[in-house]
């Protein structure tokens, strides 16, 4: 899990994906010439009203996790699902991406084997702090138990 915003603090329009699709133009903001031909992508993008959009399959990898490692598996790019919400680290989510997330995972679970939701600060502490303070992991947890038979283990608890 990862929070994402384009320019940081800016939520609407179509800079995130433009960022993921390799389309981003490095002039259109300040911001952007800071991160001027990075190279990142996710599976899905969870917008603030709770639409969903997909860049990559599933079963292909997305580079979303970077230098990371969960339970002593390094690259976590190579074995996980990416999911962005479009926010701001510690700030709060709405409701509609929490209904959203909640179907989604419920959706991946049934169809992979998935024991752990984490976010980007528990695959990569200290480099990464989304989705920070901000997002509601009891929420969805709470969410979860009505979609699926087993629950993951969620955010830190799963540490």
């Amino acid at each position: 899990m990862h929070s994402i915003s384009l320019p940081p603090g800016e939520y609407g329009g179509d800079s995130i994906e433009h960022l993921f699709t390799n389309r981003l133009d490095w002039e259109a903001h300040p911001y952007f010439l800071q991160i001027r031909g990075l190279k990142v992508s996710s599976h899905f993008l969870v917008l603030r009203n709770g639409d969903c959009v997909q860049f990559v399959d599933c079963n292909h990898r997305a580079w979303h996790a970077g230098r990371s490692s969960w339970r002593g598996r390094e690259n976590c790019n190579d074995f996980s699902v990416g999911i962005e919400l479009e926010g701001l680290e510690g700030n709060p989510f709405e409701l509609a991406q929490y209904e959203t997330l909640s179907r989604l995972v419920g959706a991946v679970t049934r169809r992979y084997p998935i024991t752990a939701v984490v976010g980007h600060e528990h695959v990569a502490p200290g480099r990464k702090f989304d989705p920070g303070p901000g997002f509601d992991w009891l929420r969805l947890r709470a969410s979860l138990l009505s979609r699926v038979a087993q629950v993951p283990a969620l955010g830190a608890a799963a540490a």
